[in-house]
């Protein structure tokens, strides 16, 4: 993150675009008076960076700590914002183009070299999964050229839910957001001055006060809105954290709101520390996050910085400035930026494990490179005479440079491991319609298969499960839609038995394999997918936007249902779904009741219904440990991967008209569960089945739904 920035020299604004310096064209007006460094600001970094790091390698613990991310954001908007004003006030304008070089001296020279480790990661098979080629490089593009964030948001990630398989860049989503706030920060205080200069007798000071003030509080407003409305986006979109740097901004533009006063400063910095120790503890992935509930780690921050006096040891000011706050807070930028890659590689390094030594350890190197980086790459770099004594445009060229060589190395990444990513396309492909006999869970289910031995295949291959899922996305709605989104497939005959296939991510991972069942079996599929919203009539304890999405999407599937005309219904679901207990005596009776419920809208038409237990849900992917362990010993403890009571087989029990299937045998021994059952890989993540496993559990799907068809 930005280090603190130093004071400026005198000149005179006329317009916002207009900058008339009286110093030598190769020095900033920045040198003009010597620079202002607050200790505890910088100490604030230390735990902002800690926060975030702890939270990446242990999200159990501190489930909160994503607000380290406000926190900069807050230091940011306090620190650009005290620079921009001194050369505003000194001079009467902001020369960009050496505030932009200045900022592209400082970041570029270490995100570069993170994202070309990176770029050179992705491009080996060896510690990057193939399937996860392509989503690296976009996402390192993105990143190279600031515009993760956007990214992101477009594409619907959730950084605060832990599934999926997030790239070693994903984080640069905070450093694309602040690089957009270098751009248009400046802007906005330019424009602002120029119109306190020409219409408000000259008052500028005042006039940039009113304009970031009026920036911030509609940007909360809307923060607040579309986290309501859209929270998977909102947690990137660009305006939707402006009001964030606005707090730190009002913090050094006001001059009241930096206490001074021993008490009250004792007070407001203790207050602030123990805001942020509530949110690193409390907050977790269920808070509708940024929204309202960021207001807490913004002013928590805001208070810290605010409060001035340091004339007691015991004060937080001073705590934060003793020698081992500054140095976390000296390397917090590419500590930042090493930790998270290192945290996605390392579960695919040779004989490394997620042991509590091996996290320890990891994060031990995250710390040395970190100061590596900072001694050897941030400091030199920011001095480079070449860069410092030319016109900026010299150093915002040759940022664009190394811009450019770091996209064509991920662009290289791409080009040398394509053939090898379209043959694996093929290879699945042809696995799928070509499996091998008793292959996946037909060695454990049919009796036939004792004694056959598949050895140490694996199919399809580690580094290429990932993409082995359901290709039909947009039959699957997701997070606050709540559209009731319908698709058919299979038979066209009018006599075609019709199937529904309902529910969250679970039953949406069996897609592919109903399709070839509906073909083979001349039925017709009408399908109803929800991401973590299974066909139960409990709401979720899912706050916000997110739960209310999953009710009105029930809602819509119930009256659908009740006007079509069907002659069965499978389901599933994840078993660790979290729902309210509002009115029973625990959530696992209020999701027993929710589902008997759901179904017995379509019982009482004499419809029958079928559904299946749930998976095993792994603590990472077990791909990671496939692809540089043998599979023996990447088994699992069936006691952590397994829900106790799976509420579905509550549900299912003693209910007529309901058909349970259950498979955990499959999945697992009396003791381990596998990731690889027949030669088949069970997984492509850390709880979604591969396509190529769930076809080879097609014969019992069949079994079970013909049979419920016969009784219908």
């Amino acid at each position: 993150m930005p280090s603190a920035d130093h004071d400026l020299g005198p000149q005179h604004l006329e317009d916002p675009a207009r900058v008339v310096l009286r110093q030598p064209t190769d020095r900033s007006p920045e040198h003009a008076e010597p620079s202002r460094f607050i200790p505890h600001v910088q100490g604030l970094r230390a735990i902002a960076v800690m926060c975030v790091v702890l939270y990446h390698f242990w999200p159990g613990r501190f489930p909160g700590g994503y607000v380290g991310v406000d926190i900069f954001f807050v230091i940011s908007g306090f620190l650009i914002t005290s620079h921009l004003m001194r050369e505003l006030t000194a001079t009467g304008t902001v020369k960009l183009s050496q505030f932009w070089a200045r900022r592209a001296r400082r970041l570029l020279p270490a995100s570069l070299l993170v994202l070309l480790f990176c770029a050179i990661v992705a491009g080996s098979a060896y510690l990057m999964p193939t399937s996860a080629l392509p989503n690296e490089v976009r996402e390192i593009i993105a990143s190279t050229f600031y515009v993760e964030n956007w990214y992101l948001a477009l594409n619907s990630a959730d950084y605060l839910n832990h599934s999926g398989d997030p790239t070693t860049v994903q984080h640069y989503w905070s450093l694309s957001l602040e690089e957009q706030f270098y751009v248009m920060w400046p802007l906005i205080m330019l424009l602002a001055a120029w119109i306190g200069l020409k219409w408000f007798h000259g008052a500028r000071r005042r006039a940039v006060i009113a304009a970031l003030a009026i920036v911030s509080a509609v940007s909360f407003v809307f923060c607040v809105w579309f986290t309501l409305t859209n929270p998977a986006p909102a947690y990137f979109v660009t305006f939707g954290r402006m009001w964030q740097f606005g707090v730190g901004a009002l913090v050094a533009l006001i001059p009241m709101l930096r206490i001074r006063n021993a008490l009250g400063s004792f007070v407001l910095g203790w207050a602030g520390v123990a805001a942020i120790v509530f949110t690193l503890f409390r907050f977790d992935g269920q808070t509708p996050f940024p929204g309202y509930a960021a207001a807490l780690p913004t002013l928590g921050a805001a208070a810290i910085i605010a409060a001035s006096n340091s004339e007691r040891w015991w004060y937080p000011t001073r705590v934060l400035s003793l020698r081992p706050a500054q140095f976390v807070g000296d390397i917090s930028y590419s500590l930042y930026l090493w930790h998270w890659p290192l945290i996605i590689i390392a579960p695919s390094v040779p004989f490394w494990g997620l042991t509590i030594y091996h996290r320890l350890a990891l994060l031990a190197l995250c710390f040395v490179l970190a100061w590596l980086t900072k001694r050897f790459v941030e400091d030199p770099v920011r001095g480079w005479k070449v860069l410092t004594t030319r016109p900026a445009r010299v150093t915002l060229w040759s940022a664009l440079v190394a811009m450019l060589v770091v996209g064509g190395a991920a662009g290289t990444a791409w080009a040398v491991n394509a053939p090898a990513y379209n043959e694996g396309v093929r290879a699945l492909q042809e696995l799928r319609e070509n499996p091998p006999e008793c292959f996946g869970a037909a060695l454990e289910l049919d009796p036939g298969c004792e004694g056959v031995d598949f050895g140490d295949t694996i199919l399809p291959a580690p580094g290429f499960a990932g993409v082995d899922r359901p290709s039909d996305e947009q039959c699957f709605v997701q997070l606050n839609d709540a559209r009731p989104v319908s698709c058919e497939f299979g038979s066209d005959d009018a006599d075609a038995p019709t199937v529904a296939l309902i529910g969250d991510s679970h039953a949406f991972q069996l897609l592919s394999t109903f399709q070839r069942m509906a073909d083979e079996n001349g039925w017709r599929l009408v399908t109803y997918f929800k991401g973590a919203c299974p066909w139960n009539t409990t709401p979720l304890s899912t706050p916000g936007a997110f739960g209310q999405a999953c009710t009105q999407w029930r809602d819509a599937v119930r009256a659908q249902l009740a006007d079509r005309d069907l002659d069965a219904v499978f389901t599933a679901a994840i078993a660790t779904t979290p729902y309210s207990s509002a009115g029973f005596d625990s959530a696992h009776d209020a999701a027993v009741a929710g589902y008997r419920e759901a179904w017995g809208e379509v019982l009482d038409r004499g419809i029958p219904v079928v559904t299946v237990i749930d998976n095993p849900v792994w603590e990472t992917d077990p791909n990671k440990c496939l692809r540089t362990r043998d599979a023996s010993e990447c088994d699992g403890p069936r006691s952590a991967l397994l829900v106790d009571d799976d509420p579905l087989r509550a549900a299912a029990t003693d209910v007529e008209g309901v058909t349970l299937l259950d498979f955990t045998d499959v999945f697992c021994g009396a003791d381990v569960c596998s990731p690889v059952v027949g030669g088949a890989n069970v997984y492509r993540d850390q709880d979604h089945l591969t396509v190529t496993f769930a076809d080879t559990l097609a014969p019992w799907y069949t079994e079970a739904i013909e049979g419920a068809l016969a009784r219908e």
